[in-house]
């Protein structure tokens, strides 16, 4: 297979694309997000390849969410589950009116202005999220863990017009030092005698209690501007339309994931993280199903809710699933995992030892998938019998992907390169000259090194800045970090290249040993003999350094920047 169009997998029955023209007339009030996407020459190429991706091009994507659900007569049925409530499917459009009169009346916030979110998930999260995109304003979620430099960061980036808070994390928003940018807390009481504390949205709900009509908005306004997680160091925000949050909800979850009205959903991933976004929150909202918001997620903790709630599908990373496994076979017995018929991983590339464990310890056969925060969710994944071992999957449908070669046109089985993807969704930076960098010849290219096989599956090999060029050798970060986690000593572990004037890069494995495994010389000895024996000696790691943890974004994916920038 060698010419171009026989090197692109596609789903079977891929209809002819459908491309908009021109952006329809904006909705909204505030220009911002318009005046800030990238020029439409820098734009990827859209497809609209499915039934289900025709959407009017007039569309408030929560609105629609909430009158499908009326429609088909969920509202009586539970929607999110958290610690302290439970809230039907009619509640939670109830709070969600509620939270949007506050947004336009109260704080008199016009359409397309951007509101910064910050909360742990909770129903009150979710519902905050639902409530700035159905005000016909633009959500800017962000980790509950990130500290007022980053937050001021983003909030000057994406210039947003008013903050909604969790109590608990209010401080790393009052440290921001935006005195006169509105703030609203909720998750706790505020003493209205105290000047300094803002009235608590909760209070401010309480005087509205009529339906709100969406405004008119149109299907390519921008309703979430998403910040990277900033695995590189530099976050970026990416802007996506109401159709796109549609979109991921008709493409992997009804197709490769089968999602049903009677399924529970739930873990780990931060809803202002583009994956707990769809997995925990409009996935099942788009089916009928309910979610389980966890606020404090801990692999422990996680295996208790899904015996409690006895959820049906799970959404985490690869370091979870890995912890999981070990407390399921040291602890037997202990969790009731048999409600569980579907478990997902992204958000990082999943160790063969991993998915294996996994299965050993449960049963199940990861569906693995990579999405990506420009993509806003899975666009390469397979499930059940279409699973292969080592392999990410097939293109989602709706999607297409290629590697492309050196020369940017693509290759056929059997070729490394670069990992190109388009569909109904694709990369739009705010305002950020590295948009040209993502996007080329209409492809989004993600920034990982793939490779194809002859049946169109694809496969994993690096992110291409991790690819290790040792001695004139190409050695896949990834590939080393696979061996070392086969050896029984090695709890973690993240690989990189480190400089070296004779070979221009050594490979340096930073490992996080098992309780009681001496970080010793004998020990890192032992782990370099056995990389030996695992894959070609030439790869093995030549420094090893023993750490108590690795440095990880929120979301669970490993920072290597910081692995490569760390002092010797």
């Amino acid at each position: 297979m060698t010419d171009s169009t026989a090197a692109v997998a596609s789903p079977a029955g891929a209809s002819a694309t459908v491309v908009p023209a021109t952006l329809q007339a904006s909705g909204y009030a505030d220009g911002f997000a318009r005046a800030n996407l990238p020029p439409r020459e820098e734009w990827p190429e859209f497809r609209f390849d499915l039934p289900e991706l025709q959407y009017p091009p007039r569309l408030n994507c929560v609105a629609e969410l909430f009158e499908v659900a009326a429609l088909r007569g969920w509202n009586g049925r539970t929607a999110l589950v958290g610690a302290r409530e439970r809230l039907s499917y009619a509640q939670l459009a109830e709070r969600v009116d509620r939270i949007a009169h506050v947004l336009r009346r109260d704080l008199n916030l016009a359409t397309g202005n951007r509101v910064l979110l910050r909360g742990a998930n909770c129903p009150m999260m979710a519902a905050c999220i639902l409530a700035v995109i159905k005000a016909g304003c633009i959500a800017v979620p962000t980790m509950p863990l990130l500290r007022a430099r980053e937050l001021g960061v983003i909030a000057e980036r994406a210039r947003v017009d008013a903050v909604l808070c969790a109590a608990s994390l209010r401080a790393e928003v009052d440290a921001m030092g935006r005195p006169g940018l509105p703030l609203l807390l909720f998750g706790a009481s505020a003493d209205p005698a105290a000047p300094d504390v803002p009235a608590s949205l909760e209070a401010r709900m309480a005087g509205h209690d009529a339906p709100f009509a969406a405004p008119d908005t149109a299907a390519d306004d921008v309703c979430l501007i998403s910040f990277t997680s900033g695995t590189t160091g530099v976050p970026k925000g990416t802007m996506h339309f109401h159709r796109d949050l549609l979109a991921i909800c008709d493409c992997f979850p009804r197709h490769t994931l089968r999602a049903r009205a009677d399924d529970v959903f739930i873990g780990t991933p931060p809803l202002a993280f583009t994956f707990g976004l769809g997995g925990l929150l409009l996935f099942p909202l788009r089916v009928g199903a309910s979610a389980v918001l966890l606020e404090k997620p801990a692999p422990e903790t996680l295996l208790a809710a899904i015996h409690e709630h006895r959820a049906t599908v799970c959404f985490t990373a690869p370091t979870f699933y890995r912890q999981m496994a070990q407390l399921v076979q040291q602890q037997a017995g202990r969790f009731d995992l048999r409600s569980l018929t579907r478990t997902v991983s992204a958000g990082e590339a999943l160790p063969v030892a991993t998915r294996e464990a996994w299965q050993a310890a449960t049963g199940l056969a990861m569906i693995d998938g990579i999405g990506a925060t420009e993509m806003l969710h899975i666009f390469i994944s397979a499930a059940g019998d279409q699973v292969r071992p080592g392999a990410t999957g097939k293109p989602v449908p709706g999607y297409l992907a290629c590697i492309l070669g050196e020369d940017g046109r693509p290759v056929g089985p059997g070729v490394v390169g670069r990992l190109a993807v388009k569909g109904p969704t694709g990369c739009r930076y705010l305002s950020d000259p590295r948009q040209r960098d993502y996007v080329v010849d209409g492809w989004n290219l993600t920034g990982d090194a793939y490779e194809m096989d002859a049946d169109g599956y694809f496969y994993y090999r690096s992110r291409l800045d991790d690819m290790i060029i040792s001695a004139g050798y190409n050695i896949a970060g990834a590939e080393v970090e696979e061996a070392l986690l086969r050896h029984p000593a090695v709890a973690e572990c993240g690989v990189v290249g480190r400089q070296d004037p004779e070979r221009g890069q050594v490979v340096e494995a930073h490992v996080v040993l098992k309780p009681g495994v001496p970080p010793t010389a004998e020990t890192a000895l032992a782990l370099q003999e056995f990389v030996k024996a695992q894959i070609a000696p030439y790869k093995y790691p030549r420094l090893v350094r023993f750490r108590e943890q690795l440095p990880r974004t929120e979301t669970g994916k490993l920072q290597r920047f910081k692995l490569r920038t760390d002092a010797v």
